[in-house]
C-alpha cells in the first residue's frame, strides 16, 4: 500500500483564525468583531512604532477596512495574522508617507516619533514605572525594523518565520534584526536594571 506524497501545495500552516475568517467571507459580524478584538491590539503597537500613537488608531482601522475588501481572496497560504500585518505595514508605511509629504516644511517630519510602541499587557504592569518608561524609550531609540521585529518577537510572541512572512524579509534577515534589537536593547537598560538590583 503506497502513500500519497504531498506537495508544497497541499501543506497549508494551521491558523487558529480560519474559521472566523471563512464566517467573514460570509459577512459574519460577529467574526468581524472577534477578530478585532484578537488582533487590534498588536496591530495597534506595531502602528505606533511606524507613524507614533496619533495616526495608529487610523491606520489600523484603513487595514480593517482593506481586509474587509480583500477577505475573498485570502488564499490560506500564509496564517490570517501574517496576512493582516503585512498590510497594517503596508498601510502604515503609505500613512506615514502621505504625513511626511504634507508636512515637508516641518523639521520633524524626517524623525516621526515612535512614543508609546507598544502598551503593557498584564505582565508588563507588574513591572516598576521607572522600568516601563525605560522600555518604551528603549524601544523608541530602536531603527524601525528593529523595533517591529523585537515587539513581534519579544512582545506579542511571534514565531521567526511568522516575522519573516509577515515583514516580507529572510530568515537570516530577521535573525539579524532581532539580534541587533536585542542587544542594544540590553545596553539602553543595563543602567535601569543595575539600579533595580542595587535597590
Amino acid at each position: 500500500m503506497s502513500i500519497a506524497t504531498r506537495t508544497p501545495d497541499d501543506v497549508r500552516p494551521t491558523d487558529p483564525d480560519a474559521d472566523l475568517v471563512d464566517a467573514l467571507r460570509r459577512r459574519d459580524e460577529r467574526a468581524l468583531m472577534t477578530l478585532v478584538r484578537r488582533h487590534s491590539p498588536t496591530m495597534l503597537r506595531v502602528a505606533r512604532g511606524y507613524v507614533g500613537p496619533e495616526l495608529a488608531e487610523d491606520v489600523v482601522q484603513e487595514t480593517w477596512i482593506a481586509v474587509l475588501r480583500g477577505i475573498d481572496g485570502f488564499s490560506h497560504r500564509a496564517l490570517f495574522k501574517t496576512w493582516l500585518m503585512r498590510i497594517l505595514v503596508n498601510a502604515a508605511c503609505s500613512r506615514r508617507a502621505k504625513e511626511r509629504r504634507a508636512v515637508f516644511w516641518s523639521p520633524l517630519c524626517e524623525d516621526v516619533p515612535a512614543e508609546d510602541a507598544f502598551d503593557p499587557g498584564p505582565e508588563q504592569r507588574a513591572m516598576t514605572g521607572d522600568l516601563w518608561s525605560a522600555v518604551r524609550a528603549a524601544l523608541d531609540e530602536l531603527p524601525e525594523r528593529q523595533r517591529t521585529v523585537v515587539v513581534l518577537r519579544d512582545v506579542e510572541g511571534w514565531t521567526a518565520e511568522e516575522v519573516s512572512a509577515a515583514l516580507r524579509i529572510s530568515p537570516g534577515n530577521q535573525r539579524v534584526l532581532l539580534h541587533r534589537g536585542r542587544v542594544r536593547m540590553r545596553e539602553l537598560l543595563l543602567p535601569h536594571l543595575e539600579v533595580l538590583v542595587a535597590a
